[in-house]
C-alpha cells in the first residue's frame, strides 16, 4: 500500500501542530502559575525577583553557616568527656569509697577532682588538665586512668 505524498505531508504537518500545541499549553500553564497572584509582570521581572530572593537566601545561608561555625567552636570548650574511677587508697577501710572524676572538653582540657575517703573524713583535691596533661601537678596513675576512661567513653559514644 503506497501512501500519497499529500497525505504524508498533511499527517506530518498535523503531528507538528499537535506537538507545538502541547508545548504552548505547557508554557501557558507555567506562565499562569508564575503570575497567579494577580500581577501581570514580564518574565524578566519575575526572573529579577527570583534572583533577588536567591541573593537574600545566600546571605541568610552565609549567616547561618557563620553562626553554626561559632556554636561548633564554642561547643568544643564545653565538658564533653567524663571519666570516673572508684578505688580504695587505704587497706584499712572497706570498699571503694574514694573516687577520681575527670571532666574535660574536646581537647582534653579541664579538671580532675579526687576524693580520698578515710575513717576520719573525706578530702577533696582538684588538678587542672591541659591537653591531657597535668597543668601544675603531674597526674597520678588513677587520675590517668580516669582521663583515659573519659576518652574511651567519648569515643564509644561517637560511633
Amino acid at each position: 500500500m503506497n501512501l500519497a505524498p499529500d497525505f504524508v505531508a498533511f499527517f506530518l504537518t498535523f503531528l507538528w501542530l499537535v506537538i507545538l500545541t502541547f508545548f504552548l499549553i505547557t508554557f501557558r500553564s507555567t506562565y499562569s502559575r508564575m503570575t497567579k497572584n494577580g500581577k501581570k509582570e514580564s518574565i524578566m521581572g519575575l526572573m529579577e525577583d527570583v534572583l533577588a530572593k536567591e541573593e537574600e537566601n545566600k546571605k541568610t545561608l552565609d549567616q547561618l553557616v557563620s553562626s553554626y561555625d561559632k556554636i561548633n567552636r564554642d561547643g568544643l570548650s564545653h565538658i564533653q568527656k567524663i571519666g570516673l574511677v572508684r578505688f580504695n587508697p587505704f587497706k584499712d577501710t572497706g570498699g571503694d569509697q574514694s573516687f577520681i572524676l575527670a571532666l574535660v572538653d574536646a581537647e582534653n582540657t579541664g579538671v580532675i577532682i579526687s576524693s580520698l575517703h578515710t575513717r576520719t573524713g573525706t578530702r577533696w583535691y582538684a588538678k587542672g588538665v591541659v591537653l591531657g596533661k597535668g597543668a601544675e601537678y603531674d597526674l597520678s596513675e588513677d587520675e590517668e586512668r580516669a582521663l583515659k576512661g573519659a576518652k574511651l567513653l567519648a569515643a564509644t559514644h561517637k560511633k
